[in-house]
C-alpha cells in the first residue's frame, strides 16, 4: 500500500539555495523554486530506509523569490573509482588547483519551503507504510537527520521543522519550463540512467509534481 493518508509535510529553510537549471552548461542559474530531486534529497537526509522511496507531491514557496550572484571556484572533473585505482597502482593523484575554474552562480537568498511527499514501499516489501510515516514525523519533531539537508549545493545547508500554522505560499504564478523529475537507472549496477522531465509550473506559490515524467 502506497500513498496512504495525507502527504507528510516538512518545512525547510536556509540563507542560500541554488537549484540549477539543466540547460545552463557553464554557469549555474537557479530555478525560482526547489526542484523535486532536491526535495527528495532533503527527505532522504531526514529519514531513509531501503524498503521505500520518497515521492514528492508538492513544494510550496513561503518567501518572496530573491536572487543574488556570486563567483565560485569549482573543479572541472568528477572523481572516479577507476582513476583512484590507477593512482594506487602507478602513483600520482588529483591536483584540484590545476583543475579549478571560476564560474558565475545566480542563486537564491533567504528561502523557505514546505515539502509534501508520500512513502512508496518497494514491491517486495511486506510492511505497513504507517510505521515509516510515524518514524518520519518523530524525526522531524526531534530535529534528527541522517545527514545535514542542503538546498541544491552541499554548502547551502538547510534547517527543518514541522510546518507552522498560518504560513501561506506566496502569490506567484509562473511557467518554469522543463524540470528534472527523476533519473531512471538501468537494472544492475551499470550506473546508466535516463533523466525524466516535466513541464513545471508555479501556481499561487505551489509547484505540483506529477507521478511520471518524459525522457529527455
Amino acid at each position: 500500500m502506497n500513498g496512504v493518508g495525507p502527504p507528510l509535510a516538512v518545512k525547510v529553510w536556509g540563507e542560500l539555495a541554488c537549484f540549477t537549471r539543466p540547460e545552463m552548461k557553464v554557469e549555474r542559474v537557479s530555478y525560482p523554486v526547489m526542484t523535486p530531486s532536491a526535495a527528495r534529497g532533503v527527505l532522504e537526509a531526514i529519514f531513509w530506509k531501503p524498503e521505500f522511496t520518497w515521492r514528492v507531491e508538492e513544494i510550496a514557496v513561503l518567501k518572496p523569490v530573491r536572487y543574488f550572484s556570486i563567483l565560485r571556484n569549482e573543479v572541472n572533473s568528477r572523481a572516479s573509482e577507476r582513476a583512484a585505482r590507477g593512482w594506487q597502482v602507478s602513483g600520482g593523484g588529483y591536483d584540484a588547483t590545476s583543475d579549478r575554474s571560476q564560474r558565475h552562480t545566480l542563486a537564491l537568498r533567504d528561502v523557505a519551503y514546505v515539502i509534501k511527499g508520500q512513502v512508496d514501499l518497494k514491491p517486495d516489501v511486506d510492511a505497513e507504510p504507517a510505521k515509516y510515516r510515524d518514524q518520519f514525523r518523530r524525526r522531524v519533531e526531534g530535529g534528527r537527520c541522517f545527514a545535514t539537508p542542503y538546498l541544491g549545493c552541499r554548502e547551502f545547508s538547510a534547517a527543518f521543522a514541522e510546518p507552522a500554522e498560518g504560513e501561506e505560499p506566496i502569490a506567484m504564478t509562473e511557467e518554469l519550463g522543463p524540470m528534472l523529475l527523476e533519473v531512471v537507472y538501468e537494472p544492475g549496477r551499470s550506473g546508466h540512467g535516463t533523466p525524466r522531465f516535466f513541464e513545471a509550473r508555479l501556481e499561487n506559490g505551489v509547484l505540483r509534481v506529477p507521478r511520471e515524467g518524459t525522457a529527455s
